[in-house]
């Protein structure tokens, strides 16, 4: 598997990191999780093809991880391609249909097949040319009523996606054993926060359940990390044996 971090910022602006997006290849298939305002330019320059994605899958719906779909959806239909299929949580569909109900002149011009997941829920997404080769696992974070983190396997090889989130009991399981986690780290130490992670709040879980993942990818982080990156590595190197890197947009990691 190969793994392109397209967008590993927020929803204010910073140079350098747009809005969340992971393409995850497979080899057989390409697989976008997550696509917020800034990662259609961000495919486009890690020269991956946007028509080739097979399935976008997303964790929430704010909009710093969906602001880009349609826009992708858009630039699909003018060089041809109409269909997309969307693994999402609960209220998916209805927030795609609330979001075309606005641009009249898009309607009929393509169209999305919506699957709606649910915590621990395991399913094979469907490409363009068949079932992908993986397999995906979810799992509930605490973010939003419905938000998802997914743990992908193909081809022998494991990734963890949480999404945004606090460190949970419930990632920490499903990062078990896993090549790669890729967590969200939004704030540095200190800064008092609920429904994202600090470096201390995830080690403050490592604590009680530890990290078996080999390595561990920090993501969506906020322009109050800058500055402050080797702070948080180094604190969690403190609790965690294996490789711990903030990731960058355009960052690619062959597994």
């Amino acid at each position: 598997m190969e793994i392109t971090f397209l967008g590993t910022g927020t929803g204010i602006p910073q140079d350098g990191r747009v809005q969340s997006g992971v393409l995850l290849d497979t080899e057989k298939n390409l697989l976008l999780f997550d696509c917020g305002c800034g990662v259609l330019g961000r495919i486009h320059e890690s020269r991956h093809d946007h028509k080739a994605i097979d399935a976008i899958i997303i964790t929430h719906l704010h909009l710093d991880h969906v602001g880009d779909i349609l826009a992708l959806l858009k630039a699909n239909w003018l060089i041809g391609r109409t269909e997309m299929r969307i693994y999402g949580p609960q209220g998916t569909k209805e927030w795609y249909a609330k979001t075309m109900e606005v641009y009249d002149y898009l309607k009929g011009r393509f169209s999305a097949q919506i699957t709606e997941l649910s915590p621990d829920e395991e399913f094979v997404p469907e490409g363009t040319n068949g079932k992908c080769n993986c397999s995906i696992r979810t799992a509930k974070t605490v973010h939003t009523d419905n938000s998802l983190a997914y743990h992908i396997e193909s081809n022998g090889k494991t990734v963890v996606y949480t999404g945004d989130t606090e460190p949970s009991e419930e990632i920490m399981e499903l990062a078990e054993g896993a090549d790669v986690l890729i967590h969200e780290c939004s704030f540095p130490l200190g800064f008092p926060m609920t429904n994202h992670t600090t470096p201390d709040m995830l080690t403050l879980m490592m604590e009680e359940y530890p990290l078996t993942a080999k390595k561990l990818y920090l993501t969506h982080l906020y322009p109050h990390m800058q500055g402050r990156y080797r702070e948080a590595t180094d604190h969690i190197k403190k609790y965690y044996k294996g490789e711990v890197i903030v990731a960058k947009d355009l960052m690619i990691v062959q597994l």
